[in-house]
């Protein structure tokens, strides 16, 4: 039976505290106990910010990104008959909105002739509970209803906060779009003639994705189509699900129900490269950080094995007056485990308290050009912690194997005689 009975655990707790002359023992279980809990608490804080990083970009992604989208094949990625398509994807159980959508590129101008690339997305104003994404939650100033008070422009524009303040246009100025869909070769130069469309500023919005917010624009769905020289086309079909991580299942049946040209594309695998990175690192980083706990054994380790030394005699002693050797064992079965969970206790305390503060307060910025976000988010999981802290008392058990083992060894004439 390895389980200590009570006498066995209160010797291996009076072993702990040591003799009231010296706190050598005190001291080496203290240190035992802290590299536990430094341990502990360093996997905690790290798996957490891991996660924090993948549910953060996920999150951020789909501020302005939809679960899935459903294109075409062929050299104009014209969708002409996306009506038919809508309502077979509608008809599906797991979504639970979808519209069309028209995404283009474009040179976006400001007053002074300032240019920039810009992505331009055209769909219907993004309202009400049913909408495909949660764009219209984040504008920041004016609104994505597209009214325009100039009767001189071709219609109202919403830019990201960080693309309007790179070009310094505020809500009510004018800026100009290069035409992808209406340019046509001058007669007399040979060369292509751009066409410029104004829009009126009549929005801006904050996602937090800084890919998002420094390059996109979005305009109503029509004017979209007349920019972008579509028609009555569109160039695919956006879509919520019910569960963002059944994209991929629910992408291939779609795909399968509606045959070919359309194709299927989901935000995971748009970004495959970014995720697989982060869950790699999580790997790596947990494994570095599980090195901690390896250290933190081998202090158990080195803590029993002084112990055992320091108290051959009690041991001895405590043979003679009828402890079996299995109950010797026990005892610094008991010690270890104790240690073990007294570190695992605080160094998950201390790992939940500062994952907390470091998440609230923002405290760690970082680069949002590099990274898409602006801070490090903190994000501990249920499962993470089970499986440290399991871990962790494992780790200090098994610590306790070889000292146990060599105390159950000593004989009681060896152990008493011992100096």
């Amino acid at each position: 039976m390895l389980i200590p009975s009570a006498l066995e655990r209160a010797i291996a707790i009076r072993y702990m505290r040591g003799r009231k002359q010296t706190r050598f023992a005190t001291l080496t279980t203290i240190i035992a106990v802290g590299g536990v809990a430094i341990g502990v608490m360093a996997l905690i804080v790290v798996l957490g910010v891991m996660n924090g990083l993948r549910d953060d970009l996920r999150d951020r992604i789909l501020v302005a990104n939809p679960h899935l989208r459903i294109l075409t094949y062929g050299a104009s990625l014209k969708m002409e008959s996306w009506r038919e398509a809508l309502e077979a994807v509608r008809r599906h159980p797991d979504v639970v909105a979808a519209a069309p959508e028209v995404l283009t590129k474009s040179l976006i101008l400001n007053s002074a002739n300032y240019p920039s690339a810009v992505d331009v997305v055209g769909f219907d104003p993004d309202t009400g509970s049913m909408a495909v994404t949660t764009l219209a939650d984040k504008v920041t100033a004016g609104s994505l209803s597209f009214h325009t008070n100039a009767d001189s422009v071709d219609g109202g524009i919403v830019l990201g906060y960080r693309l309007a303040s790179r070009l310094s246009v505020y809500v009510g100025d004018v800026v100009r779009l290069v035409s992808p869909g209406s340019v046509q070769v001058n007669r007399v130069t040979g060369k292509p003639d751009p066409k410029f469309w104004f829009f009126e500023v009549t929005g801006t919005f904050d996602t937090g994705m800084y890919q998002y917010d420094d390059g996109f624009a979005v305009m109503d769905m029509a004017t979209a189509q007349r920019f972008a020289g579509l028609g009555d086309a569109v160039t695919g079909i956006q879509i919520r699900l019910r569960d963002p991580w059944r994209a991929p299942e629910v992408g291939d049946t779609l795909q399968r129900r509606l045959g070919y040209p359309f194709r299927s594309f989901d935000w995971q695998s748009q970004n495959q490269s970014l995720f697989s990175a982060l869950q790699l690192e999580k790997l790596a980083m947990g494994l570095i950080i599980c090195f901690i706990m390896v250290v933190a054994a081998f202090n158990i380790i080195g803590t029993l094995t002084m112990v055992v030394a320091d108290k051959t005699k009690e041991i001895g002693i405590l043979q003679a007056m009828g402890l079996p050797r299995g109950a010797i064992g026990r005892v610094f079965l008991a010690q270890g485990a104790i240690i073990g969970a007294a570190g695992t206790v605080l160094g998950l305390v201390l790992g939940l308290v500062v994952a907390y503060m470091i998440d609230t307060s923002g405290l760690i910025r970082i680069d949002p050009a590099v990274y898409f976000i602006d801070h490090l988010p903190v994000h501990v999981e249920i499962p993470d912690v089970f499986a440290v802290v399991l871990f962790s008392f494992a780790v200090a058990v098994v610590a306790t194997l070889h000292p146990s083992r060599a105390a159950s060894r000593l004989t009681p004439v060896e152990a008493i005689r011992h100096e």
